[in-house]
């Protein structure tokens, strides 16, 4: 990132706090809901198996840049079979650079080219070793790790998203992006029960074993993308919410914070942890400032 993107983002944070401002800076544009997984956890894909147009997703990032947002997120379905008229997410970021975003990260379950040197981050679905993972997304194991064999660049994050069936994986996981040429970080969410996926819910004992084991893989070394003190206040589930600085757009429509903010009662069962910390970050959480600092300038 860019020093003068930083210094931005920075302002953006500090006038979000004094002046409790609810304007986004995160925004997410969901591509498609087409994917070639049929994940256990997944309740949001191959609904409407609807590939957005060039033109639409183009004029939300232009609306996106205009409200002031500067993080942007691809996402799907699987984001990389998104295409249109020819065009790929790879001419997508290079629009999103043109317009002036600071950060162009793209999320994707690994089956497909990950080389994508135009993205700041790629976020690697990898829900567990090869058993595992293959019992959640199906076979898809080996053939993610021969992408990330034939990938060029190091700005792959891996994005566990952990559950019943992987939480006691999340060290060996954690070890193979430490270890691993091609990684440079692991971020971790926790299952949120969407409607038909509530068996796959951590028990609240789970959940706190979880989490410490995610600060001691921090101490160990293992490079965590997420905010140790966000983790210990995730599980007092007493995070402001919805993140006013998170949007959400799909065919049409914006969603503050995400899609799930919409279903009654599954806003308290949440999981997704970056949401926990942009929220407190901009309300003023100061250990969390000095963490998002430090680990953004790591791994970003």
């Amino acid at each position: 990132m860019k020093k003068k993107d930083f210094l931005s983002l920075a302002w953006f944070g500090l006038k979000t706090i004094i002046f409790k401002q609810k304007k986004p800076i995160l925004g997410t544009i969901i591509l498609t809901d087409y994917c070639n997984l049929s994940c256990k956890h997944c309740a949001v894909n191959n609904i409407k198996r609807k590939m957005q147009s060039y033109e639409k997703v183009l004029e939300e990032m232009h609306n996106f840049y205009r409200d002031g947002i500067r993080i942007l997120f691809f996402c799907g379905g699987e984001t990389l079979l998104w295409e249109d008229q020819g065009r790929t997410i790879k001419d997508l970021i290079r629009e999103g650079r043109k317009i002036g975003f600071y950060l162009i990260n793209v999320v994707t379950n690994g089956t497909i080219d990950l080389n994508l040197p135009e993205a700041d981050l790629v976020f690697l679905s990898l829900d567990g070793m090869r058993e595992t993972h293959n019992l959640i997304r199906g076979d898809t194991f080996d053939t993610i790790m021969k992408n990330l064999e034939l990938a060029k660049d190091t700005n792959i994050c891996i994005y566990m998203a952990v559950n019943k069936l992987n939480y006691k994986e999340i060290e060996k996981v954690g070890r193979l992006a430490k270890e691993h040429p091609r990684v440079n970080s692991i971020s971790f969410n926790l299952h949120t029960p969407y409607q038909g996926t509530e068996a796959l819910s951590l028990s609240r004992e789970e959940k706190i074993e979880t989490i410490e084991r995610i600060k001691s893989m921090v101490k160990q070394g293992i490079p965590v993308f997420n905010l140790p003190g966000a983790l210990k206040i995730y599980l007092k589930n007493n995070w402001p919410r919805p993140c006013y600085q998170c949007l959400v757009w799909e065919d049409g429509k914006r969603y503050i914070c995400g899609r799930c903010v919409e279903i009654e009662g599954l806003c308290e069962e949440c999981g997704y942890l970056f949401a926990v910390e942009f929220s407190l970050l901009f309300r003023g959480n100061l250990w969390i400032i000095l963490e998002m600092f430090k680990t953004y300038l790591k791994y970003v």
